[in-house]
């Protein structure tokens, strides 16, 4: 099955955007003629057909009759030793994926990726982790000001190589955990097997150290609502192809049924961590994101990435064709399938890859 977002939506999306009194036209003509998702199975921002069911917190502990506690992971979902394991501090990790980056190191044991285009069709990885730990991971890179509204809900602190000018102004404005290797240089080191900008590495220890020397020692958030593994007896999406930009970011997975996870390639190639291997997530999102150009330091990608809009979450070897929704910078992003029914993830990792709206996602 194959499904590609209209490029006439795309362009006029793009259109308003930059046209900020076409939006109130817009408006006023679609009521008129009543232009609305019949044609297209969803509109600009993709809507319920009904109204939205509320979504359960994500939970951390559960308790037996006999008083045991058992406690799980906030941001994967995974079952974790104590209490203490659930409050650890996240922290989020911005990894590059040019071709010079690969292949990475510490991906894999990434909780949560937000895969999106950073500048030039190049794919750049937000990782977040919190139980997880790594010997090496990197290379890190800089930030762009949509990686922070997608971190800002876990309470994370964020590791990287400076950014954008409008990243940078707003990550350094003191609402965030900053950890920023321009200013804290020890807590990096600079690979000498890989060459600047591609060859800056930090790790776990190092990462806990410098959070703890800024006073970052926990995080409150709500993560994403958890279920248990619950693979289908009719697998209706084992093959799924995602196209980002171009075939060097491009990526396809091979669904596991064993393992009831996601085997990833890229450029068609099999997507390894160099030091732990095949990258193989239990959750596969992709969320369609009005994008457009905009100035900062230089031409940058712009994104929206507040309100809502079309999803396909791939999980237990289906698909649910649904919609994203983010109500503000500090909520979560929270995923409904077509009829506004809140979706629950599988415990383990969850890769989220953000396309533009005429970018094709495909399955069979």
């Amino acid at each position: 099955m194959r499904l590609k977002k209209p490029n006439l939506w795309y362009k006029l999306n793009q259109f308003v955007s930059s046209h900020p009194k076409a939006s109130a036209v817009l408006s006023c003509c679609m009521v008129i003629l009543g232009i609305g998702a019949a044609g297209a199975g969803y509109s600009l921002q993709a809507q319920p057909t009904t109204q939205i069911q509320p979504q359960a917190k994500a939970q951390t502990v559960q308790t037996a009759q006999d008083g045991t506690k058992t406690f799980y992971s906030p941001l994967t979902g995974k079952q974790v030793p104590d209490e203490a394991t659930t409050k650890r501090q996240v922290t989020a990790i911005m990894l590059e994926n040019s071709p010079d980056s690969r292949p990475q190191s510490g991906l894999k044991a990434s909780g949560v990726v937000f895969e999106a285009i950073a500048e030039g069709g190049i794919t750049r990885f937000l990782t977040l982790r919190q139980e997880d730990r790594s010997g090496l991971i990197g290379p890190v890179r800089s930030l762009r000001p949509y990686y922070i509204d997608w971190l800002a809900p876990f309470d994370a602190s964020v590791a990287h190589v400076g950014g954008s000018a409008n990243a940078l102004g707003e990550i350094r404005n003191g609402s965030y955990k900053d950890i920023d290797q321009f200013f804290a240089g020890s807590f990096y080191w600079r690979a000498t097997d890989r060459y600047a900008p591609h060859n800056v590495y930090t790790n776990s220890d190092k990462l806990d150290a410098l959070n703890a020397s800024k006073g970052f020692t926990s995080s409150t958030f709500n993560g994403f609502v958890r279920k248990q593994d619950s693979p289908s007896a009719t697998p209706n999406a084992t093959q799924i192809s995602v196209t980002v930009s171009g075939p060097t970011y491009n990526s396809a997975y091979s669904y596991d049924a064993p393992s009831n996870s996601y085997i990833r390639s890229q450029a068609g190639k099999p997507h390894t961590d160099r030091e732990t291997g095949q990258i193989a997530p239990k959750t596969v999102i992709v969320m369609r994101v009005p994008v457009q150009i905009g100035y900062e330091d230089g031409y940058r990608e712009q994104m929206s990435t507040l309100g809502h809009n079309q999803a396909y979450i791939f999980q237990d070897g289906i698909v649910t064709d649904g919609f994203w929704r983010k109500d503000s910078k500090k909520d979560q992003i929270k995923f409904y399938d077509k009829a506004g029914v809140a979706v629950a993830l599988n415990p383990g990792q969850t890769w989220i890859t953000i396309v533009a709206p005429d970018k094709a996602v495909s399955w069979r």
